[in-house]
Order: structure tokens, then C-alpha cells, then sequence
């Protein structure tokens, strides 16, 4: 901390500003509550005397602020700012808050109550402090389980560096929230103007040669060896090597059913699908290339294979229950770590690589065919097939460097086998809950304005989010989103497990589905309407895709577009 020339009238409000400031914070995303006043003077002034601040966004509901910082981190893969009110917020946008934490989106979240409840000397906090809002503990209590740390700041003068300490510790591996409790007689208390120090990119971890070096030899060795991965695209950089990587070693790269971002590109001969389940007793050796969670259920172990587990934290502290069964650890920065291997690629069985090659291709082309003739059947069905309408904007995004961020539950995997992302930060799904996709979306387009953002959502979801509040977001600032709603008219999920449950149940018999009817909702796209949005409902095969093409070209001409897409499954 160095000592800078003291601010007449500085304050905590000042501190924490330009704490964000020093973090290098791009933006505030806050949710707003009458703790922040001292916040938004401090923007004010600098806005007035030119001196430089994050940017600051003034957002209606706790999970907007979060989830739009999660989708903006996805991108940038940097800490920002998030502001809530006091305990009651903090509990509101926890479940983005936790879905951060999974997603491994570094972020400092801060909110705020009173330490004095009007008993102390200075400016009255307020009565509501005393009456409804505060939590026994403070909530940096309430924070601990869905964080990857939380704390108090109990002065004015340690606010900065405390601000300073929560971003670091939220950027390093495994990334995510960290929570601050700034209590509002500190944001109202006079400030030296002592600054924190700017922070800088953590350096990296590297898996030693001579760690690395006999795993190469494993791979070397193994005659049918696979890599599956969750999220090695999340890792910058961590895309491209694992192309890099599987390449030079021709090993087929599986990417399960629980993968969150695109990690390898679906249209590449080496992509082996989404099922682990035949690998499980043909693989002698199996890669985990940063996955927390490969085998379902976690008992069932491969039958022959050594595992491998290449992840710079691969026991995730905030996972309840992990299994990966794993022979071997290289633990370091995942990038680095194939970079390193697939320097490695040399001396390599000719005969065992061709004859791998060769299964791999016979995979990959009946994946292929697989794919040509579910369209081919949807193209022919009665109605709008969920396949269809995800091959539809397979064709429409070729080219213009899309994303698509997934909230879907019963299509999500139709979205991932038929939109066929090939690019690397072109595809996120929404983990920890649902009701954050248009948010997390707009985050996305935050980062990335010059590109297309294509939110899949289903009905069910569609009805978690705040969406008149994350319309009014993204009028505000800009941010035109295409969202496709798959409305098959049910909670299918629910309705799936009741059947599994109890498929000779009384529901059987009588037809009294109960949780999952949601008929009654009137037309999705219709909410969009008062905010000036493009609006389409779409119940017609033939009119699937000149419905997506207007709603493109009213995105591209920068309002958000609402296709409300009626399916049959």
C-alpha cells in the first residue's frame, strides 16, 4: 500500500471505487441497494473531474448483476466488480453466485449492513438495518458455501488491499467468487486516500519434465488410449492446445455429456462424441484433461485403463463427492501441460497410431451419418423436431463467429451434437441452477460485442430468469441477444423422472402429471414486446428458418430477438 495525497471528502465509497480501479476491473455490475450511496457519489465525482473508474451498470435484479459477470468472465477471464444489497441480495443472487463458482468465473461480490444499527456516532445508517436486514454473523457467513472465500472489511483503511487480496485469491486456480462484507459505516467513514496496489496476472504452474516425461511414455505405450474433458476450453489458450495435442499424438477426444464449454472442435475427425461408455472397458489408458466428474455413477471404474489426470486442481474443493480413480497427476496449467506433451509426441508405434487413426475415422464417420440422418428425419417430421431447429442455427451462425450460451435441460444435448461448435469460446452452458441464462448471455455479449450471441433456452428456464429485468438490461446498454426458446409446453425433465420413478404409478394410470404442465403460460415471446424486441412464435417447419433470419438480422441491427420456437419433444 503506498500513502498518496489525502482527498477532501474522500470516503469508503471512494476506497472501494478505486480499489476496483486498481484490480483492474472493467466494469461494476450492481444490483442496487441504499448501502451503495457512498459508491455512486465517488462515480459521480470522478465522472465529473474526468479521473478514470470502472464502468459502472445499474442492473434491477441480483441475478442480472452476478450472472452478467459470470458471462462477461467467461470471456475475459478477469475479476470484476459485483455490488448487491446487504444480506437479502447477497441471499437473492447466490445461486448465480454459486453457478460463478462452478463455472470458475473470478469475480469480488460485495454487500453490506450495519455495524452500529444507529447507536454510534456519524451519519444514521437507517432503521432498516436494525429492523430486517442484517444476519447474525454478517453475511460473509451466509457467503462461505457458495465462495471460494469471504470476509469482512472491518476498516476503512484496510478496504483497498482487502479488496485487492479477495481478487487475487479469486483469480487463481480453481477461479471464482470471492465475497467482501463492506459495512456501511465504513463506506461512510473519511478516507486517507491510501491506494492499493494495481494487481497483476498470477503466473503460472508448470508440471516438472520429469513428471511429465514418463506420463508421455504411458501415452507412448498405450495401444487405445482416449483424452475426455469438461472444461479444458474454459482455460486460455486450452482449446487450441488440446487440438495441438491430440493431433500429434492422434489420441480421439471425447467430450461428455457434462461438459461446459466448447473444449475441441466438433467437426474435427478426432472427435470422438459424447459417450464415455465404450471407452470404459476398450481403453488402456484414459487422459482427464481438467473433467471433475467422468464417470456416472462414480463407482463405475474403468476396467483396465490407467488414468491419467491432467488439471491444475483436479480435487475441486467446492465438489462434494469426487471420484477420478487416477494412477497419475500432472498438475499444473492445463495449456502448458499438452504444450509440453505434445512436444513429447516422438518415437511413436506406427502400426498401433494407424490402427487407432483408422477406428477413430470409421467413429467419427458414423457419428457423421448419425447426425445427416436424425436432421434428414427431422427436416421430414410433422411439426418442429428439437434436431431441426438446432441444425437451422448450425447454418445460420456459419461464419460469423457466434456464441452460444446453452440453458436447456431435455435438448441440451440436441444443442451440442447439432450446432456443432467448432471454435474456441464459442459455446457455454449455464451451471448452478436455473434462471441465469439470459443474463449470463448478455455478459457474453458484454465481452464480445462484435459477435453474434445466441441464447437456447428451454420454456422451463425461460420461466427462472428475470426476464423483464434482463430485457431492461439489455436495452439499457446495449446488448442485442437472438434467444430461441424450445417450448415443448413442459417441465420434461420432471416429467421423465416421474415416469422412470414410477412407471406403473398412479399417474400412469390417470394421466395427473403433477410439475410439469406449463400449457397455461401464454406466449413467451410476448414479454419482449413492451421493451421493443423482435418477437416471433413459430409452430411451422417451413417457417423455422425465415423466422431465425429476421430475428439474426434484428440482432445484427442491434435489438434483442425472441424466437419462441413451438416443438414437438
Amino acid at each position: 500500500m503506498t500513502d498518496t495525497t489525502h482527498t477532501p471528502g474522500a470516503d469508503g465509497g471512494d476506497a472501494l471505487v478505486t480499489a476496483f480501479n486498481a484490480v483492474g476491473a472493467d466494469y461494476i455490475f450492481c444490483s442496487s441497494g441504499s448501502e451503495w450511496a457512498p459508491v455512486w457519489e465517488s462515480l459521480a465525482r470522478r465522472h465529473r473531474d474526468g479521473l478514470p473508474c470502472p464502468q459502472y451498470l445499474d442492473l434491477t435484479h441480483e441475478t442480472v448483476a452476478v450472472g452478467m459477470a459470470t458471462g462477461y468472465g467467461l470471456i475475459e477471464r478477469r475479476p470484476q466488480g459485483v455490488l448487491l444489497h446487504a444480506a437479502p441480495g447477497l441471499l437473492q443472487g447466490s445461486m448465480a453466485v454459486h453457478g460463478a463458482l462452478l463455472a470458475g468465473v473470478p469475480m469480488v461480490v460485495s454487500s453490506s449492513e450495519s455495524t452500529t444499527y444507529g447507536d454510534g456516532p456519524g451519519q444514521d445508517p437507517g432503521g432498516q438495518w436494525y429492523r430486517n436486514l442484517s444476519i447474525v454473523g454478517g453475511p460473509h457467513q451466509i457467503a462461505q458455501p457458495f465462495t471460494k472465500w469471504s470476509n469482512e472489511a472491518a476498516s476503512v483503511h484496510t478496504l483497498p488491499t482487502m479488496v485487492t487480496r479477495a481478487a487475487e485469491l479469486a483469480w487463481r486456480a480453481p477461479a471464482g467468487p470471492a465475497y467482501l462484507n463492506v459495512p456501511l459505516e465504513i463506506l461512510l467513514e473519511e478516507w486517507d486516500g491510501r491506494e492499493a496496489k494495481p494487481i497483476v496476472k498470477p503466473g503460472s504452474t508448470h508440471s516438472s519434465p520429469e513428471e511429465v516425461d514418463p506420463v508421455a511414455q504411458l501415452i507412448r505405450e498405450a495401444k487405445n488410449p482416449v483424452v475426455v474433458t469438461e472444461t479444458a476450453g474454459r482455460e486460455a489458450g486450452g482449446f487450441e492446445a488440446l487440438v495441438a495435442f491430440a493431433e500429434a499424438w492422434n489420441i480421439p477426444v471425447v467430450e461428455p455429456d457434462s461438459a461446459v464449454c466448447g473444449n475441441f472442435p466438433r467437426t474435427h475427425p478426432l472427435h470422438a462424441g459424447s459417450d464415455i461408455g465404450p471407452w470404459m472397458d476398450e481403453a488402456d489408458l484414459i487422459l482427464l484433461v481438467n473433467c471433475r466428474a467422468p464417470f456416472y455413477p462414480p463407482s463405475r471404474r474403468p476396467s483396465k485403463a490407467t488414468v491419467v489426470v491432467i488439471d491444475e486442481v483436479p480435487q475441486r474443493p467446492h465438489i462434494a463427492y469426487q471420484v477420478l480413480f487416477a494412477d497419475r497427476y500432472l498438475e499444473g496449467n492445463v495449456a502448458n501441460t499438452l504444450r509440453q506433451l505434445a512436444k513429447r509426441a516422438k518415437d511413436l508405434d506406427e502400426t498401433a497410431v494407424a490402427e487407432r487413426r483408422a477406428a477413430q475415422e470409421a467413429r467419427f464417420a458414423a457419428e457423421q451419418t448419425a447426425i445427416t440422418q436424425a436432421e434428414t428425419k427431422a427436416e421430414g417430421a410433422e411439426g418442429i423436431d428439437p434436431v431441426l431447429v438446432a441444425a437451422t442455427l448450425r447454418k445460420l451462425l456459419d461464419g460469423t463467429n457466434g456464441i452460444v450460451v446453452d440453458e436447456t435441460i431435455t435438448h441440451s444435448r440436441v444443442v451440442k451434437r447439432h450446432v456443432q461448435i467448432s471454435d474456441p469460446d464459442s459455446y457455454f452452458y449455464v451451471q448452478g441452477g436455473l434462471g441465469q441464462g439470459i443474463a449470463v448471455a448478455l455478459g457474453v455479449k458484454l465481452a464480445a460485442r462484435e459477435r453474434p450471441v445466441v441464447l437456447t433456452i428451454g420454456d422451463g428456464a425461460f420461466t427462472y430468469n428475470p426476464v423483464i429485468q434482463s430485457y431492461d438490461a439489455s436495452r439499457a446498454y446495449e446488448l442485442p441477444l437472438l434467444i430461441v426458446v424450445f417450448n415443448n409446453r413442459v417441465y420434461k425433465s420432471m416429467n421423465l423422472n416421474h415416469r422412470r420413478f414410477y412407471p406403473e404409478g398412479a399417474a400412469a394410470d390417470t394421466g395427473e402429471w403433477l410439475g410439469t404442465d406449463l400449457h397455461r403460460l401464454p406466449r413467451l415471446a410476448a414479454f419482449a414486446e413492451p421493451f421493443g424486441m423482435h418477437t416471433e412464435t413459430v409452430d411451422a417447419p417451413e417457417a423455422l428458418a425465415p423466422a431465425l433470419e429476421r430475428a439474426l438480422k434484428a440482432v445484427a441491427e442491434g435489438t434483442t430477438a425472441v424466437v419462441d420456437v413451438l416443438v414437438t419433444r
